[in-house]
């Protein structure tokens, strides 16, 4: 694989194609910063600003458990000042890329926080035992919904900017500076959310790609698989544990996340009465959303605006 790789980059280099990977999106001039995810890429954007070129690689509205990169995203990588990626079992195609290079500077959001293992909680659909010990743990992946991880993501981007870049330090700092009290704000608005809500329980009829967010405001969860479940098509007996928490506990709102089918939601409200709302886990957005500007912070802050109705 590594000869194939290096093979591939070679005669790319030779017939000079430098462009993007095929679906890519690139931003900006200057310092070339290569992302896999939306939240690396605008966390990059914001830090880096005028002083940074960001190509996000995995195209907007893409399934990254599906995603293969293409030769030429291979030689962005190559090419890149900094490869900013999210890590874990869903990027595994990651290490065969890390792998092909030995002067290749990556930054993975996994190793920037406290990693958590992925829960498989009451009522979830069943993973089996063989499989699930042949595995062994997986962590959960999806660091960046939690605010506060956030900060932690982009302390460590803006250090790892100002050793490649020293000219740029005082402006990466500055940028840095002032995220950071945009994080603390939407931080604080949840905190205070949570605080004023009369429930502390969230049910997802979807996958849960949540949990650094709940861990870091004291919820309680149920939901039909875990955040890195490929699965999704519940039993009967999933959807029904789903309905009968909504019942016993009187919830007013279900979520759902972000390109779901949105039946199971469906299921659930039209069995209970209860409302329907969209969490968005920022994993990835639609290419009309990306056009028109969305950012991690307003996505949250939609987030913010469904949670509110949700802890009634």
């Amino acid at each position: 694989m590594k000869k194939l790789i290096s093979l591939l980059l070679s005669l790319l280099l030779c017939v000079n194609l430098c462009g993007c990977g095929e679906g890519a999106v690139t931003t900006g001039e200057g310092l070339s910063i290569v992302t896999t995810l939306f939240p690396a890429y605008d966390f990059a954007r914001v830090i880096g600003g005028e002083r940074v070129q960001v190509t996000l690689l995995v195209p907007p509205g893409s399934e990254l458990h599906s995603f293969e990169p293409t030769a030429k995203d291979m030689l962005r990588v190559h090419s890149a000042a900094l490869f900013f990626c999210n890590g874990g079992e869903s990027e595994a195609w990651v290490e065969e890329i890390l792998e092909s290079g030995e002067n290749i500077r990556a930054l993975s959001m996994l190793d920037c926080v406290e990693a958590l293992e992925e829960e498989v909680k009451e009522g979830m659909q069943e993973i089996g035992e063989e499989e699930e010990a042949e595995e062994g743990p997986e962590y959960d992946e999806h660091v960046w919904t939690s605010p506060r991880n956030a900060i932690l993501i982009c302390e460590a981007l803006c250090e790892e900017l100002c050793r490649i870049d020293p000219e740029g330090e005082r402006v990466y700092r500055e940028n840095l500076a002032a995220y950071t009290e945009k994080l603390k704000a939407l931080d604080g608005a949840f905190r205070e959310t949570v605080e004023q809500g009369r429930f502390r329980t969230l049910v997802f009829a979807d996958r849960f790609p949540v949990r650094y967010f709940v861990e870091a405001y004291g919820l309680d969860y149920f939901a039909a698989f875990p955040g890195c479940a490929e699965d999704t098509e519940p039993s009967a007996r999933t959807v029904a544990f789903l309905i009968d928490r909504v019942r016993e506990q009187g919830l007013p709102a279900v979520f759902y996340i972000e390109f779901s089918n949105e039946k199971m939601a469906d299921v659930v409200c039209e069995d209970t009465g209860c409302k329907k709302l969209l969490f968005h886990s920022c994993h990835s957005i639609s290419a009309d959303a990306l056009k028109n500007g969305a950012s991690y912070l307003n996505i949250m802050s939609q987030n913010l605006e469904a949670l509110e109705e949700a802890l009634g």
